[in-house]
């Protein structure tokens, strides 16, 4: 249910080092090998590393779970991470690809007890310990190879499946970290990611722009007198800031449907989720004080606000 932030940042890591061949395994039937001591608490503070670095309000939501399901999160953050990254490398795109594909071998690997890459030896150790599911980290990857491949989408309809790869994923890979009191909490978490994610979009729509990705839709572009031309441009006109009224609305309805399942999980994580719902609905506010101009502000909230967001979720409990 945490979706990671999307940008163009480098880990550094040596991602043709995964470039060994490998064979899918069932996830229920995933021979993950322990990996113990100080190695494995290396392992994971790159990973927590990750998370600090990249996304504050990741970090910050995960720092009221538990140790252990806060360094499986973390594990989590830093696959997807990767995975986004390798993404918006300044690469040629069948460079990139061949780039996830190696990911995607490093990631069949730790299913079958064979990681090496820190990251994956933690996120191994974190699918031993809750049962993580395989199916939606490969999911994430098609995800990222759409992300590549597909800079334009002409429907909502066409976005919103994009958001479940990218970003529901995330909430099913979180979901058994997390801890459920009914499978009823999966379809909340879907829709979660996909607010998230969208909320991502909006942020970034100047950003995304700069690299020739206009995610927004084409059919919205139309109803609100938009052009593509004007987006790569950053025209913040009346149509424009109609197109983003009408999208934040849609996106705080979305917020609105995944709220409920907050009460699904387990007890010790709802403070977590529900914060991390709070501070990323935040950034909706934060484009609309900017007034739309997602060109030349980035919409964050700011230290303050997290902590002060932080305590009204706590005291609305």
């Amino acid at each position: 249910m945490l979706a990671p932030d999307r940008g163009a940042h480098t880990l550094g890591a040596d991602f043709e080092a995964h470039a060994g061949p490998s064979q899918a395994h069932d996830a229920g039937q995933c021979a993950v090998a322990p990996a113990e001591g100080r190695r494995l608490e290396a392992c994971y503070r790159v990973c927590r590393e990750i998370a600090r670095i990249h996304s504050k309000t990741f970090y910050l939501s995960s720092l009221f779970l538990s140790p252990p399901k806060r360094r499986a999160v973390w594990a989590v953050y830093a696959f997807c991470r990767t995975a986004d990254d390798i993404v918006d490398r300044v690469a040629p795109p069948r460079d990139r690809l061949e780039a996830i594909a190696a990911w995607e071998r490093g990631l069949l690997d730790a299913y079958a007890g064979r990681a090496t890459d820190p990251i994956y030896v933690a996120f191994a150790n974190a699918v031993r310990r809750f049962g993580i599911p395989i199916e939606p980290a490969l999911d994430l990857l098609r995800g990222a190879r759409m992300d590549v491949t597909v800079r334009r989408y002409d429907t909502y309809e066409q976005l919103r499946e994009y958001c479940y790869f990218v970003a529901s994923t995330v909430g099913l890979l979180v979901l058994p970290i997390l801890g459920t009191i009914t499978p009823a909490a999966t379809r909340y978490g879907i829709a979660l990611g996909r607010a998230m994610q969208m909320t991502n979009i909006l942020r970034d729509v100047g950003e995304d722009a700069r690299m020739d990705r206009i995610y927004l839709p084409a059919e919205d572009l139309r109803r609100f007198g938009c052009t593509e031309a004007s987006i790569i441009d950053g025209v913040v006109d009346e149509r424009f800031r109609e197109l983003m009224r009408f999208e934040i609305a849609r996106v705080r309805l979305m917020y609105a449907e995944a709220e409920p399942g907050i009460g699904l999980l387990a007890p010790e994580s709802r403070y977590t989720v529900r914060l991390a719902l709070s501070l990323y609905r935040g950034i909706l506010d934060r484009i609309e004080s900017n007034r739309y101009d997602v060109f030349t502000r980035r919409a964050h909230v700011p230290l303050r606000g997290k902590a002060m967001t932080a305590l009204a979720v706590a005291f609305a409990r």
